[in-house]
């Protein structure tokens, strides 16, 4: 990523305008913002005109150079704790080796009634990159990092004690001309493999027998439609002034009853 021209990736665009569009519906100020990846600059300009100090982190020090950010792995941050009142995660929590420890590290540096925003490319993303590589490499070796679901993502935000967790999905379909293209693109965005050790390179006869495998899922084009599942995240540091869920078994309306044949 850091060898390549920010303009090469064209994911980082499309999950800041995401983030951006959802924290327009916040109606609070956030004075001290945590951003994890400046993989868009804009993301980063936008952050800076609405908070009154910007800390950025990367895990890779060649794109910390870039944005003059903190090198730092997610899930080893070591700041002061309630030091934020904004967290912005725009990509790369699939692929820390602690996740569960990441959010438990983020959650204890938000300040009360504090937000954390973020968006990952999760579970059932790339079905037919998958399949090319099941059908073309002779050897069985593990070569993309595992992925997390919408349930699982839910699940994490609650058990480590964020308030009002809320996780969606949005799909992304890209449509390519070769499976070199889209290797190129995942280059690009970071979505290469990140597991250790390193799995060994593909031989020349495996390289062809997965492109042909991915050529093989082709529309009558001739392109192939992949596609990414985008799952957004976002969960609150708790406050007492945060709304409350009602206590089991107070409701007085029937569902039952409401769903019952009129006349």
């Amino acid at each position: 990523m850091a060898r390549l021209p920010a303009s090469a990736n064209f994911l980082a665009p499309i999950i800041a305008e995401t983030l951006l569009d959802r924290l327009t519906m916040v109606t609070r100020n956030f004075p001290r913002v945590l951003l994890i990846g400046a993989h868009d600059p804009a993301l980063a300009d936008r952050l800076r005109g609405i908070c009154t100090e910007l800390t950025i982190i990367e895990a890779g020090p060649q794109l910390a150079a870039a944005s003059g950010a903190i090198i730092v792995e997610a899930d080893a941050l070591d700041l002061p704790f309630a030091s934020f009142d904004l967290i912005v995660w725009p990509g790369g929590l699939d692929s820390v080796n602690d996740v569960p420890g990441a959010l438990l590290r983020l959650r204890a540096l938000l300040a009360p009634d504090g937000l954390l925003l973020g968006a990952f490319v999760g579970d059932g993303s790339l079905p037919r990159l998958r399949r090319a590589m099941m059908v073309g490499a002779v050897r069985p070796i593990a070569r993309m990092h595992p992925q997390i679901d919408l349930a699982a993502m839910g699940n994490l935000l609650q058990r480590v004690g964020f308030a009002l967790p809320v996780v969606d999905v949005e799909a992304l379909t890209v449509r390519y001309g070769d499976w070199f293209a889209l290797v190129r693109d995942l280059r690009a965005v970071g979505l290469t493999s990140r597991l250790v050790p390193t799995p060994p390179p593909l031989t020349r006869a495996e390289t062809a027998q997965i492109a042909a495998a991915f050529a093989a899922q082709a529309d009558p084009d001739g392109r192939v439609a992949e596609s990414l599942r985008i799952v957004h995240f976002s969960g609150w540091a708790p406050h007492p002034d945060q709304p409350q869920p009602a206590r089991r078994g107070s409701g007085t309306a029937s569902l039952t009853e409401a769903l019952k044949p009129k006349g």
